[in-house]
């Protein structure tokens, strides 16, 4: 981003800066996350999100099957394979942490590879399921023992934009008035199994706009689901000043779109408007194709075993130059992967482009909100511009991201990877 992209961002998201005076945010101001979570859980406050998350429950209680697009999953598509990830400083790194915790922080921070806490994480700012060790809670040296296990797991771009979005909801919480709710540290974390160089394990850390789900089985690791927020999308005050996230892959899927013709931009916007009245809107929140927290997303906390029909165009009819910018934007949103992981999967990927759809709502202008989406039997990228939840503004904008990764078919959560016995 430019200097002067920089400052009209700025701009943009200071211009809808909240009144703190409101009773929401005097009262927030004076708890913690579980008085906060609390006084949502008695007061149904706001409703619309108590709602979703009574759904979630009902999701929750599904047994495991996957993403599809009819129901049924498609066998076969994910096999053992090398991926050159450097295992053994992983498995040290998490070992590490089981060292220096206590042994009823271990109690807590371990599950069974098979546990459904697996399938617990949401991205809302409420600590709904306080599962794992929560970081704001721990000593400095174990909140660092934590953090390198991320940092021996991701790629080194990849641990840098999930730290983006830890030290953008630590400067949404400032600017808000809320720091003990929303700061660097307001995540949880588990460990799934044993650390093992051989065997299937993993780890998860969620909390608001960053979730990041990492199977891990020898040399090969799958991170998904996993999403990644962020509002506002820079920080232009503060000890984090100039951090700015998820750029690149909202120009990306831009230029993808504009680079289409006419008629294939019509196939594939899939809905004129952001909130369209063709939308299916019924108020079954485990179905409807909007609802006020996903927003035009599908794929996000909870929805394992949604069915997502194909939409929009199919990339194996695109030109050789957009079918790269697929490429191009699989790179970012696979970026928490490590770099040879992630060409391989970018390989995968690029064999089931007869099988791939791009579609997109909402306008494709240069200054447009919009939301799209890449979907294949082996992965599925959403990106949305949201509206408001901290900042006031009622329509999207394009300084609050929401972005999803997920494997459809029994992909994610390494599970399609795991042995009968280890299976969610």
């Amino acid at each position: 981003m430019t200097s002067k992209e920089f400052q009209k961002a700025s701009a943009d998201f200071r211009t809808h800066l909240p009144d703190l005076n409101t009773p929401r945010f005097q009262n927030a101001k004076q708890q913690d996350a579980y008085e906060y979570v609390k006084v949502f859980n008695d007061k149904h406050i706001p409703p619309w999100l108590y709602n979703l998350t009574q759904a979630w429950v009902q999701l929750h209680a599904e047994p495991y099957k996957g993403v599809t697009t009819d129901g049924q999953v498609i066998p076969d598509l994910f096999k053992d394979q090398d991926e050159g990830v450097p295992i053994e400083g992983i498995v040290k790194a998490a070992e590490h942490v089981l060292g220096v915790i206590s042994p009823n922080q271990r109690e807590k921070v371990q599950h069974p590879i098979n546990a459904k806490a697996w399938r617990a994480w949401s991205n809302p700012e409420f600590l709904l399921r306080p599962f794992g060790l929560r970081l704001e809670e721990l000593d400095k040296p174990v909140i660092e023992s934590i953090l390198a296990v991320l940092e021996a797991t991701l790629s080194p771009e990849g641990y840098k934009k999930a730290r983006s979005a830890m030290h953008i909801n630590h400067f949404l919480g400032e600017t808000c008035q809320v720091p003990r709710i929303m700061n660097q540290h307001s995540y949880n974390f588990l460990l799934f199994g044993t650390p093992s160089t051989t065997q299937a394990w993993g780890w998860s850390l969620y909390g608001h706009h960053l979730c990041l789900n990492a199977f891990l089985k020898g040399r090969q690791i799958v991170i998904s689901p996993s999403f990644t927020g962020a509002e506002p999308n820079i920080i232009d005050d503060g000890e984090f000043f100039g951090t700015e996230i998820m750029q690149h892959e909202g120009a990306l899927g831009l230029k993808l779109m504009q680079s289409l013709p006419r008629e294939l931009q019509q196939k594939a916007q899939k809905f004129k408007l952001m909130k369209d009245p063709e939308m299916c809107l019924t108020g079954n929140l485990t179905t409807d194709r909007w609802n006020q927290d996903d927003q035009r997303h599908l794929c996000g906390a909870f929805r394992d075993n949604r069915i997502v029909p194909y939409e929009g165009i199919s990339v194996g009819d695109l030109s050789l130059e957009q079918q790269q910018l697929v490429l191009d934007i699989a790179e970012q949103f696979l970026l928490y992967h490590p770099k040879c992981a992630r060409e391989m999967k970018k390989t995968q990927i690029r064999k089931h482009f007869n099988e791939t759809y791009f579609s997109w709502i909402g306008g494709y202008g240069d200054n447009n909100p919009y939301y799209f989406r890449i979907q294949s039997p082996v992965i599925i990228f959403e990106f949305d511009h949201h509206s408001g939840v901290f900042l006031a503004n009622k329509e999207p904008a394009r300084f609050h991201i929401h972005t999803i990764v997920r494997t459809p078919n029994a992909g994610d959560y390494g599970n399609a990877l795991r042995d009968p016995s280890e299976r969610l």
